[in-house]
């Protein structure tokens, strides 16, 4: 079960620092900041508590977006994980 949490929350690392990226490159289009909006939120929360440290602002959307993204990743794992033990030998 560890590995596959971990595994999980790698994949969404990477959707996270994709979406990251991703905003770079379309410069700051709606459609990306619709996917990034978990993140934003939670930053934007914590952000005003915290102070106003833009890099503790991208680290927070970072970690969000990659808990958000890595929760259906961990849920389809397990299942798939669970399916493979179920089938007869």
């Amino acid at each position: 079960m560890n590995s596959v949490l971990i595994v999980a929350l790698a994949i969404g690392a990477i959707v996270s620092t994709v979406l990251l990226v991703m905003e770079q490159l379309t410069d700051q289009s709606i459609a990306v900041m619709a996917w990034e909006m978990p993140g934003i939120s939670a930053a934007y929360l914590f952000w005003g508590a915290l102070g106003s440290s833009v890099l503790l602002g991208v680290a927070i959307a970072w970690a969000v977006n990659a808990i958000v993204y890595g929760a259906p990743a961990f849920v389809v794992l397990t299942v798939v994980k669970l399916a493979i033990r179920g089938l007869p030998k």
